[in-house]
């Protein structure tokens, strides 16, 4: 049968509650109520063929319409006249008249009271945050036990904008030093409705950059290099695995006239000695940390990454910053000889990448549109042999 039940009626609103447009009501009376719930009855034919369970059903939805003991739907009932059974009374429509009807039909009232707590406290606190309320109640509920502390933290910040100080320094009654780390997520949606537009560098946004969008200091990005010379070692003898902030890199202006930048750490470890160079432990998409090295373009640059489709891409957004940085085994016929040691990429980059040069293209294209097998064929460069590898740089050596 698929006559409406009240149980059908009661999951239309429970739809509605999931959409959170039944919380929503909480923040601003809207014109959802009194709401018309879609009611199905039976046809012309199926009155008169199965008169007795229409009866059935009909009894049933009446007595699910409770509003004259207290909560519940409404019924507007419908006279329908047959030739067979002559007149009867059936229902025609369905509604819901107040919010309070619907939370109780579906068992919600103690939630509505939870969310109705913050509305208030929010109303008389942060006004510009019941538009965000009224967008996402549900989030809001689910945050209910921390929301009283995030309002403290919105309001903080209020007062002392762009502080300059790092998240754990915030010294707030009983907020812990990880608090806001671990709601960057919401605290940026509140903080954008809070803060006057001079207090948000709206040119940065996402978790990652929380820090600076609001003025807070961010954990200083390290740069890790090797100096592959042993005649330019920086302190004293013996191999170095030095790391230094973005800020000092930038200022150092090495010797070396030719710098390798790899994104495998044992890689990184395991170069030779190497003349007049080297090596930076790379960061996949992340090269900001070298961007204001401008101490590099005056330089031999290699970059050697995964022959896949994202190491191409890192490579495409390297020169970005550095327009004349060269690919290091990073070639088809590399590729080719270590077939046993493909594996399959699983999430490869589609779009173009405009700064590949013609031979790099190639094998990118190759890669993306599967044209060498079935798969997405990737070879990781920690499988490349090291004897491949020292062959290369002995290349580089006789250039």
């Amino acid at each position: 049968m698929t006559w409406t039940t009240p149980a059908d009626l009661r999951s239309q609103l429970q739809r509605l509650w999931e959409k959170g447009r039944l919380l929503a009501c909480v923040v601003a009376v809207g014109d959802l109520f009194p709401l018309r719930l879609m009611l199905k009855g039976p046809s012309s034919t199926e009155l008169s063929d199965r008169f007795d369970e229409v009866r059935t059903w009909s009894r049933a939805l009446q007595q699910g319409a409770v509003k004259d003991k207290g909560h519940g739907y409404r019924l507007v009932l419908r006279e329908v006249r047959h030739r067979v059974i002559g007149s009867n009374a059936l229902p025609d429509e369905a509604w819901v008249d107040t919010l309070d009807d619907a939370l109780q039909l579906i068992g919600k009232q103690r939630e509505a009271q939870t969310f109705g707590r913050l509305v208030a406290g929010t109303r008389a606190g942060h006004p510009p945050l019941l538009p965000w309320l009224q967008a996402y109640p549900l989030r809001a509920l689910a945050l209910a036990e921390e929301w009283p502390r995030l309002l403290d933290v919105v309001a903080w910040l209020q007062v002392h904008p762009r502080p300059g100080i790092y998240l754990r320094q915030v010294d707030l009654p009983g907020i812990h030093s990880k608090f806001i780390e671990e709601h960057r997520a919401v605290l940026s949606e509140l903080l954008d409705h809070s803060l006057q537009a001079a207090a948000i560098d709206t040119s940065v946004s996402g978790i990652a950059n929380f820090a600076q969008r609001y003025g807070f200091r961010s954990k200083p990005v390290r740069v890790r290099f090797r100096v592959l010379d042993p005649r330019q070692q920086l302190l004293g003898s013996g191999d170095q695995d030095l790391s230094v902030t973005h800020d000092c890199f930038a200022q150092l202006d090495l010797a070396a006239s030719r710098i390798l930048i790899t994104e495998n750490e044992i890689n990184f470890l395991a170069f030779p000695p190497m003349a007049d160079s080297l090596v930076i432990f790379g960061a996949g998409y992340g090269f900001d940390m070298l961007a204001q090295a401008h101490w590099l373009q005056h330089k031999t640059v290699h970059y050697w990454g995964d022959i896949d489709t994202h190491g191409f891409a890192i490579l495409d957004q390297l020169r970005g910053h550095f327009g004349h940085v060269e690919s290091f085994l990073m070639d088809h016929a590399t590729l080719m000889d270590h077939r046993p040691q493909w594996t399959e990429e699983l999430q490869p980059v589609l779009r173009d990448l405009s700064r590949l040069d013609a031979d790099e293209r190639a094998l990118f294209d190759a890669l993306r549109w599967k044209r060498l097998g079935d798969r997405q064929v990737r070879l990781e460069q920690e499988r490349i042999g090291f004897r491949r590898i020292e062959h290369a740089l002995e290349s580089l050596r006789n250039r």
